[in-house]
């Protein structure tokens, strides 16, 4: 790639979780040094009410300032066209992302996002993948909490498990332990797109249900397997669990991962997500709670309702809040013959999962999209196949997450 006026552009600098975005790279890597980077947005009044209000907490050298509108392709292509990176922030992706997927496609311009939209991303596998490939544009989705701590742990306990036992596990169990903090608005008003698109398409409801769906164009699936619906119990862990929200988008990605890697984890891998509860009771409680909200979200008016009680996009917590939010995820690694030498990781952090945490971990991939040797060329990615090996000290370094293994008991 010739040499570009920016190594990342922030678009969507404007909203809440742009902001945070912005805030902790200009913290981490200012506005005047090695990282060359702008904000951008459609309102420029907006822009610069940002970049005073990140020079009032921090001074800084005025950052660039950019505009372009989510639907104007020709001004989208000259803002791909003049970075290296662009980091988007502007969901819900499938209303107004498209268009930037394509401009970063057709001028070799990587890409990273926050997206969680299972059929946004199918669509963009389907319309960019060879495109991108020819380009040489890494589009890099899932960059928050969904989906980089499930899939940078499932390939952190596996590469453990290779180098502790020469195999890697054809099964992983992901569990959520503790966490404090809320969903992020613009995370509810992505699910609820979702819902309405499925609602009114019995073919993306299809989609919705296969776990594969992310899988590359003429491979063949995996072993068929079903989200949970219902409170199981874990016998690896000793607990009941219960659905996980976000496993819909996290096992899809981590199966592409496998797949994308060329199968080191075996083509028949099984990656499954649930949440550890403390008793049955909770467990049941939860699913009931899931059940009704899932049910309530499938018609507008439950929809409707549901949007004046939950938060809005650009609507977050404040500072105090996201500090003292944390969450963790285990990763239990089943060996394939000898159960006692089976591993179990830990992926923790110190902030909020939907706004602290994820705006970190969303700033470190662009950053490791814009500096570090790429281990691929173009293409649809994610995080674990385009960028693992970096990312993940980065992660630790930088943003307040740890890769830990932990005994089994």
């Amino acid at each position: 790639m010739a040499e570009r006026d920016y190594d990342i552009i922030l678009f969507g600098a404007t909203g809440f979780t742009g902001q945070l975005v912005a805030e902790y790279l200009l913290e981490r890597y200012g506005s005047n040094g090695d990282l060359r980077w702008a904000l951008a947005g459609r309102n420029l009044q907006k822009l610069e009410a940002v970049r005073a209000a990140l020079q009032g907490v921090k001074p800084a050298y005025p950052l660039p300032l950019l505009t372009a509108d989510s639907g104007d392709a020709e001004a989208l292509r000259a803002l791909t066209a003049s970075t290296a990176v662009i980091c988007s922030t502007v969901g819900p992706y499938a209303r107004y992302g498209s268009e930037m997927v394509a401009a970063c496609v057709a001028e070799g311009t990587d890409y990273c996002d926050l997206t969680g939209e299972v059929p946004w991303i199918a669509e963009m596998i389907k319309r960019h993948q060879g495109a991108a490939e020819i380009s040489g544009a890494r589009i890099v989705h899932c960059c928050g909490f969904d989906s980089i701590p499930s899939d940078l742990g499932n390939w952190f306990v596996q590469q453990a498990m290779e180098e502790q036992h020469g195999v890697t596990a054809s099964r992983v169990r992901g569990r959520v332990g503790k966490t404090r903090g809320a969903a992020s608005g613009g995370t509810v008003a992505s699910l609820m797109g979702v819902m309405e698109d499925a609602g009114r398409d019995p073919a993306l409801r299809q989609l919705l249900k296969n776990k594969y769906c992310l899988y590359p164009t003429g491979e063949n699936p995996g072993p068929k397997v079903r989200d949970q619906t219902l409170p199981l119990f874990d016998p690896s862990f000793e607990q009941w669990t219960t659905p996980f929200v976000m496993a819909l988008i996290n096992e899809r990605v981590v199966r592409r991962s496998n797949a994308l890697m060329g199968f080191p984890w075996g083509r028949d891998f099984n990656y499954d997500e649930s949440q550890l509860c403390s008793s049955r009771a909770q467990a049941l409680a939860i699913s009931l709670g899931m059940g009704a909200a899932m049910a309530t979200a499938s018609s507008s008016l439950g929809r409707s309702a549901m949007g004046k009680l939950l938060p809005k996009p650009g609507e977050g917590p404040d500072g105090d809040a996201r500090e003292r939010g944390f969450f963790e995820l285990f990763f239990h690694a089943e060996h394939p013959i000898d159960g006692s030498k089976s591993l179990r990781a830990r992926v923790s952090g110190d902030r909020d999962p939907g706004y602290g945490a994820t705006s970190r971990m969303l700033g470190e991939a662009a950053v490791c999209l814009a500096k570090d040797p790429a281990s691929v060329g173009g293409g649809v990615w994610t995080p674990a196949s385009a960028l693992a090996s970096a990312l993940l000290p980065r992660l630790e370094q930088n943003a307040g997450l740890q890769f830990t293994l932990i005994p089994n008991d």
